[in-house]
This record gives C-alpha cells, sequence and structure tokens, in this order.
C-alpha cells in the first residue's frame, strides 16, 4: 500500500480533531461564540441552594429553563435574582445570549 494514503488519512483525523475542538469551544463552552437573539418560552425557574458560600457571597444560584417555539431545543441559563423575580413560567419574550452565558430578556406583554 502506497504511504500516501496513510498520510491522507492521518491529515483527515487531525482536520477532524481541529474542526470539532473549534465546534465544541465556540457553541458548548461560548468561547468568542457571536451574541444571539430568539424568541423564547419561559418552562420552568430554580434557586439552588450553595453550600460552604463565604460572607458576603450570595447563598443561592438562579437558573431558569426556555424553549424555543414549540417544539424546539430547551436551554438553561443562570441569570441574576431580579430577573429570577421577574420572570415566571409561561411568559414569553425574547432572549439575548451568547454561547452559555445569558444577557437579557425582554417580555412581549
Amino acid at each position: 500500500m502506497p504511504i500516501s494514503i496513510f498520510f491522507a488519512i492521518a491529515l483527515l483525523c487531525l482536520l477532524a480533531g481541529w474542526v470539532f475542538t473549534n465546534f465544541y469551544r465556540r457553541h458548548v463552552q461560548g468561547e468568542n461564540a457571536p451574541e444571539q437573539t430568539v424568541n423564547v418560552t419561559i418552562l420552568d425557574k430554580q434557586a439552588i441552594e450553595l453550600k460552604e458560600t463565604q460572607p458576603g457571597q450570595d447563598d443561592q444560584e438562579y437558573w431558569i429553563y426556555v424553549q424555543r417555539g414549540r417544539l424546539g431545543p430547551k436551554r438553561e441559563f443562570q441569570v441574576g435574582i431580579h430577573y429570577f423575580h421577574a420572570l415566571n413560567p409561561g411568559d414569553k419574550g425574547t432572549l439575548t445570549y451568547q454561547g452559555d452565558k445569558f444577557l437579557h430578556f425582554a417580555i412581549k406583554r
């Protein structure tokens, strides 16, 4: 067998690995992700107690769960206390996010 086939396969494997890591960093970890705006529905919200917090630190994390459209993917975002108390399940609006980072939510009334 010619060695060029092995070289081509190795090159394709390296290229596939590079594409996968860039895709993973951008879309899963949110590194250099573009800012996106979508219409969503708030499905649920949850406050999670944190253990072993230092004095002056928040003792809870606040999360919202959203869905794009009726059959769209479900996502979760950590939000601040003000958004947590202002949003309720069933609210619809425009969500602005960057990767996995919540930026803003505008309720449609």
